[in-house]
């Protein structure tokens, strides 16, 4: 077994993250971290836990440590569930300390020589894993996108070989997305927030680094241009995005290319049987009806129209945050990089 922790065990995706790994059939989940204030108490005491699935038992009897490097240094990996403004020099000292990292942080995204993966549609930038260990560091950081812009990455890897070089995108984001005391009752009951602190940067950033070319020291990134406005709905998990493709190409074709898209790798414990699924009723998806397909893990479509215009929904604190962080991990140690 492969010896993990989890940096913020206690937050929104910390708990994603101990409700993933706990019975995980590669990763033995030994650590969880969390502030000074709820070191030394067992999980159970520290955590609330707010999933709408139980706690895993034996967790709650994992005593929890400070997030620090000496809490984590004896593992594999240690999966980063930390806000920005804390991930970006522990998680690096971490690395330097020759622990690999899976980062669900935005810290350390758009830094040159760290991969930011989705594992269907840019498993070959996991080669800068090589460039960081050139550079002298014995561990490595890896880093997954933000949840909006992993949805839309997978939703446009079927066709990415079709002529496309302009993305528009309006989202319609979960509250979940936010963390657990992110925006009040009062502001969201009844409302839409047209406005997600850099949000819309992220997605039209994040995305070009994903879909560019890595050269064998770098990622070129890819010229496609992205215009995103993002907004928060009264919806509990699940992220649902419009998006609008410059392609001409006919929309039966586009639409056989969704149903034939299949991943390019397999057997990965917490890989879903199809990562985007086609839905052709005239309404869906829908994030309810939708979010939790394949585990969580797919990103489902439907709606596809002349224009090009389709409609995409995925789990946000699943596919979007810790699954992506685990199954990055996974293809990891596939390709034996611990």
């Amino acid at each position: 077994m492969i010896n993990v922790g989890v940096l913020g065990a206690t937050g929104a995706v910390g708990q994603r993250f101990v409700q993933l790994l706990a019975a995980h059939p590669w990763f033995n989940l030994k650590t969880l971290t969390a502030s000074e204030r709820s070191a030394g108490k067992s999980y159970r005491e520290a955590v609330n836990w707010r999933l709408d699935l139980a706690m895993p038992e034996k967790m709650g009897d994992i005593v929890v440590s400070k997030t620090s490097v000496d809490s984590v240094k004896d593992l594999d990996i240690v999966f980063s569930a930390l806000p920005a403004e804390l991930a970006g020099r522990l998680e690096t000292d971490i690395a330097d300390a020759g622990v690999a990292v899976c980062s669900n942080a935005a810290s350390h995204r758009m830094d040159a020589d760290i991969p930011l993966v989705i594992p269907e549609v840019n498993s070959d930038h996991l080669g800068l894993i090589d460039v960081q260990r050139d550079r002298g560091r014995d561990g490595f950081i890896v880093t997954n996108p933000n949840c909006s812009t992993i949805v839309m990455a997978m939703a446009l890897n079927p066709i990415r070989n079709r002529s496309i070089s302009d993305i528009r995108v309006a989202t319609m984001q979960a509250v979940s997305g936010a963390g657990f005391e992110g925006i009040a009752a009062m502001a969201i009951y009844d409302n839409v927030v047209p406005y997600i602190g850099s949000e819309e940067t992220k997605m039209e950033t994040e995305t070009q680094k994903i879909m560019g070319r890595f050269n064998g020291s770098e990622i070129e990134n890819s010229p496609i241009q992205i215009s995103a406005s993002c907004h928060r709905v009264p919806v509990i998990d699940g992220h649902t995005m419009a998006i609008w493709a410059d392609t001409h190409d006919p929309v039966e074709e586009i639409i056989n290319d969704f149903k034939n898209y299949r991943a390019p790798f397999s057997n990965l414990p917490t890989q879903p049987e199809k990562s985007v699924i086609y839905l052709d009723a005239i309404d869906r998806p829908q994030p309810r009806l939708d979010r939790n397909s394949g585990n969580g893990m797919s990103v489902s479509v439907g709606r596809v129209r002349e224009g090009l215009r389709f409609i995409a929904t995925g789990h946000n604190t699943i596919r979007g945050a810790a699954g992506a962080s685990v199954l990055n991990a996974e293809l990891i140690a596939g390709k034996k990089y611990l």
